[in-house]
C-alpha cells in the first residue's frame, strides 16, 4: 500500500493548510458569551478559556485577558467542545450512483482520494473527532495516520477497518454478485467460526486498527441478509470480545434485531449500533453491561428516502429493507433513552452526505430527546464511548482545544448546530464568523 499513501499524501495538498510555525508556543484565551462544557447540564455565561498551544489550560468565569495571550472573542456565541461523530464511513458514499455499480467501479485509490476530502468537510461541519466504523482497513488507517501528522485536514479517527462477519451477512460485500467476480478486499472480513475470528482480531490489531466493527445481525444496506436474524454464533461474537478486549480495543456492534442486540451486548460488546428492534428487555441488558446505543436516525431516514424516491440506486432487497426498518429507529432511541441506556451521537455518515452529520440532532430531539442531552451524547458520552475523555469531548483543563461556536443557543434551537460559525481543532482556527479560515 506504499503507492496508496504517496497518493493519498499527494491528492491532498490542495486541500490542507500551511504548518510552518505550527511548532511555536502560543497562548489564547477564549471569550464565549454562554458555555456549554460537554459535562454539565447547566450553561455558564461569560466564561474564559485559556489555551496553550494545543490544550486547554484553564476555564475562568468573567472575561479575562492574560498579558501576551491573543483573544478570540466569541462573547455573543454559544461555545461547545469539538462534536464527536461515533458512526461514520469517510470513504464511503451511498448515492453517488447505484449501487453494485459503484461496489466493481470504484477501487481503495478512489476510496482514499474521498475519504481525504470528506474528512475535511467533516471537520468544518464542527465534527473534530469521529470513529470510523467500516472501510477498507490499509485505506483508513493511512487516512488516520495523514491527519494524525498534518498531511490532511480532518476530525482525529479512531478505526475500525474492515467489519467482521459471516459469509452471506451485512459485511459480505460479495453477496449478490457473480462468483466469479471479486476483489480481495471483499473477503477481508469474512469470519465462520471462532477461530477465524480470533485470528482475523489478532491480524488487524496487528494492521493498525483502534477497535473492532462486528456485524452479528443482517443489516438494510446489503443484498439478502435479514435484519431480523442474529447471523454471528454466541461463540463467534464472544471469540472477538474477549480478543479485542485483552487488546485493548473496543467493539462495536452492528445490531438490528432483538436477539443480536441482547446476545452481543450481555456478551460485552461496548456499543450497538442502530438497535432498532430492541424492546424493555434489551435496554435492561443493556443498562446492565454499560453498552452504549448509536442510534443513527439520519441513516435510516435517508435510506427511506432512497427505497421511496430512487430505488434504482440500491441494491435488490435494500429499498424492501429500507421501508421496514427505518421506521422504528427513532421511537428506538427514545425509549432506549428513556430506559437509561447510554446514548452516544452517531450517524452513519457515507450513508447519507458528508458535512450533513448535524442534522441527527435535530431527529433526535424530534423523537423526544432533549437538546442538551443530545449535545452531551456527541461530546463527553462519544468520547466515553471511543475511550479517550481524557482528550476530547469536553471543555475542561488537560483537554484539547477543540471548540465549536454557534451565533444561538442549540438548547433552544438545536439546529443551530447545523451551520456552527467557529471550528478550532487543537488550537488551530480553521472556521471564524461562518468563513473557513484560509
Amino acid at each position: 500500500m506504499n503507492r496508496l499513501k504517496t497518493l493519498l499524501c499527494a491528492a491532498s495538498a490542495s486541500a490542507i493548510l500551511a504548518v510552518s510555525g505550527a511548532a511555536s508556543a502560543k497562548d489564547l484565551v477564549i471569550h464565549a458569551g454562554t458555555l456549554i462544557d460537554g459535562v454539565s447540564r447547566t450553561e455558564r455565561q461569560h466564561v474564559s478559556i485559556r489555551v496553550h498551544d494545543d490544550r486547554i489550560v484553564a476555564i475562568e468565569d468573567g472575561f479575562t485577558t492574560p498579558a501576551g495571550a491573543e483573544v478570540i472573542d466569541l462573547s455573543d456565541k454559544t461555545v461547545m467542545p469539538g462534536l464527536i461523530d461515533a458512526h461514520v464511513h469517510l470513504t464511503l458514499q451511498l448515492g453517488k450512483g447505484p449501487q453494485q455499480l459503484m461496489a466493481v467501479t470504484n477501487s481503495s485509490f478512489d476510496n482514499a482520494m474521498s475519504g481525504v476530502a470528506n474528512a475535511r468537510t467533516t471537520l468544518l461541519a464542527g465534527f473534530t473527532s469521529v470513529r470510523d466504523v467500516g472501510g477498507d482497513t490499509p485505506v483508513v488507517v493511512a487516512l488516520r495516520k495523514a491527519q494524525k501528522n498534518g498531511t490532511i485536514e480532518g476530525p482525529r479517527m479512531w478505526v475500525s477497518g474492515h467489519i467482521l462477519g459471516p459469509t452471506g451477512g451485512h459485511g459480505d460485500a460479495s453477496h449478490g454478485f457473480d462468483p466469479e467476480l471479486t476483489k480481495p478486499s471483499w473477503s477481508e472480513g469474512i469470519v465462520d467460526g471462532p477461530e477465524e475470528a480470533l485470528k482475523k482480531v489478532r491480524q488487524m490489531y496487528h494492521d493498525g486498527v483502534d477497535l473492532i466493527k462486528i456485524v452479528p445481525s443482517g443489516g438494510v444496506a446489503s443484498v439478502g441478509d435479514d435484519p431480523n436474524a442474529q447471523l454471528m454464533t454466541d461463540a463467534e461474537i464472544k471469540t472477538i470480545v474477549d480478543t479485542a478486549h485483552t487488546l485493548h480495543m473496543k467493539v462495536a456492534a452492528h445490531a438490528h434485531g432483538k436477539q443480536a442486540i441482547d446476545h452481543a451486548s450481555d456478551i460485552g460488546v461496548d456499543s450497538i449500533e442502530h438497535g432498532t428492534f430492541a424492546d424493555a428487555e434489551s435496554y435492561a441488558i443493556m443498562k446492565k453491561r454499560g453498552t452504549y446505543l448509536v442510534p443513527t436516525l439520519i441513516a435510516g431516514e435517508t435510506v427511506y428516502n432512497f427505497a421511496r424516491n430512487h430505488p434504482e440506486l440500491l441494491s435488490p432487497s435494500v429499498a424492501e429493507k429500507a421501508l421496514a426498518v427505518a421506521p422504528r429507529m427513532a421511537s428506538n432511541a427514545y425509549n432506549a433513552w428513556k430506559s437509561g441506556v447510554k446514548i452516544a451521537f452517531g450517524t452513519d455518515a457515507g450513508v447519507y452526505q458528508h458535512g450533513l452529520n448535524a442534522q441527527e440532532f435535530a431527529l433526535m430531539v424530534k423523537a423526544g430527546i432533549p437538546a442538551m442531552d443530545t449535545i452531551i451524547a456527541a461530546t463527553s458520552s462519544a468520547a466515553d464511548l471511543i475511550g479517550d475523555s481524557a482528550d476530547i469531548g469536553s471543555i475542561q483543563p488537560g483537554r484539547y482545544a477543540d471548540f465549536v461556536a454557534t451565533d444561538a443557543d442549540p438548547v433552544k434551537d438545536i439546529t443551530q448546530l447545523q451551520h456552527v460559525s467557529f471550528v478550532m481543532q487543537g488550537g488551530r482556527v480553521y472556521k471564524k464568523d461562518g468563513q473557513i479560515v484560509p
